[in-house]
């Protein structure tokens, strides 16, 4: 008896159901999402290891880049220089300053690169070296990069006066190749 009783509810339901407006607009392209175009060119996994970073997905860019070495055959300067930079917002300052390393003496070094390995040894203490490696990426930038020379001015005032400066107080910047700026901070 209940089953027949719930029959003019269940009726109604219907009804009102086939009254409403679609919620989907299928006059455009359908209900579904756009298909896979197999002729376009695929992002480069490098390109896609830089907007994951940009877009804080660190272990995310760790695994593009490593796809981008696979696809190239091998390692490259940016390859080298966007793990290294993933690994340094990660804190794993001993992978970072490898990765960097290999990038800026196994390749031609890039202003961004030593800039970034001066971060990485001005995060280890590494205050002299870190003002060489700045002074470097600086020469190869002309002194055009703002954020070159505050990196450097802050390596020289730690070298001068390491008590100086406040562990909380100091802000560094990290340089991507390309179109952004990645910026770090001191998280003593």
């Amino acid at each position: 008896m209940s089953g027949i009783r719930a029959l003019p509810a269940l009726l109604i339901t219907l009804i009102l159901a086939a009254c409403e407006p679609a919620s989907i607009d299928v006059s455009q392209s359908g209900p579904f999402a756009p298909g896979v175009d197999r002729k376009a060119e695929a992002v480069s996994g490098v390109e896609v290891g830089h907007r994951l970073i940009a877009a804080g997905e660190f272990e995310l860019a760790i695994k593009a880049f490593n796809r981008a070495a696979l696809d190239k055959g091998g390692f490259d300067g940016e390859i080298l220089s966007g793990l290294g930079t993933a690994n340094l917002w990660l804190g794993r300052l001993g992978q970072a300053e490898t990765l960097l390393r290999r990038a800026t003496t196994e390749f031609d070094p890039f202003p961004e690169d030593l800039n970034n390995l001066g971060v990485v040894l001005m995060e280890q203490g590494k205050n002299a070296e870190a003002v060489l490696v700045l002074k470097k990426a600086f020469a190869l930038d002309d002194g055009e990069s703002t954020l070159i020379r505050d990196n450097l001015r802050t390596a020289l005032a730690k070298t001068e006066n390491p008590d100086s400066l406040e562990a909380n107080e100091s802000q560094y910047n990290l340089v991507r190749r390309g179109r952004s700026d990645f910026i770090i901070q001191s998280a003593d």
